[in-house]
């Protein structure tokens, strides 16, 4: 498999992860697998996406060239920075939240403890929440372009950017639903992705 048709099948791929994702977390499948997992739903979605995200990633490995492409030194150089601070950015913006909830291990802690679930966390804004509303994607974003110099790495930016831009549009909405004029005015001071109104908070 070479070529358009390579990259094609990789975009596949990538449509069933967002698909799958985007199903299991609207509120139908998360009331129905609420109801049978209990409190150990968070957590088995959050294991299912890493499974079949790890199988997106390796079927791109094997129909795309990992070849790295031959560029100029100063080109790798800023590539490779622009990786590495994506990495430092998405750790930043992973220790400003509640990891425990985020996984899904403080649900099944707390109901072991006979404690109610802990239910969704405060909205953020702090950190670097002041700068931007989705710091996560905005560090999987540049981890997604610092890794395209070859074949695999620029499809995974392609789709991944993609998958990325219309999680964010979902997930919009959800906050909004959430946290209702509290996110609305979130929204009018800080934008989304890229910081370009400074300090907003």
């Amino acid at each position: 498999m070479e070529g358009i048709q390579a990259h094609l099948f990789f975009g596949l791929a990538w449509l069933s992860f967002g698909a799958v994702h985007s199903i299991l977390a609207g509120p139908k499948a998360k009331h129905r697998l609420g109801q049978t997992l209990g409190p150990y739903y968070r957590l088995s979605y959050n294991v299912l996406a890493t499974v079949h995200i790890a199988a997106v990633w390796v079927f791109g490995q094997t129909v795309l060239s990992l070849e790295p492409y031959p560029l100029d030194p100063a080109s790798a150089t800023a590539l490779t920075v622009l990786r590495v601070l994506g990495v430092l950015i998405l750790i930043t913006a992973l220790r400003e939240y509640d990891l425990g909830r985020f996984s899904g291990l403080a649900q099944i802690r707390a109901h072991k403890l006979g404690n109610p679930d802990p239910g969704d966390e405060p909205l953020r804004t702090g950190g670097l929440h002041r700068f931007v509303r989705h710091p996560l994607y905005l560090g999987a974003y540049l981890i997604l372009w610092g890794g395209a110099q070859n074949d695999f790495g620029l499809g995974t930016a392609v789709w991944g950017s993609l998958y990325l831009f219309i999680g964010a549009r979902h997930e919009e909405r959800s906050l909004l639903a959430l946290y209702g004029g509290a996110y609305t005015d979130y929204q009018t001071r800080v934008p989304a992705i890229i910081p370009w109104k400074g300090k907003a908070l």
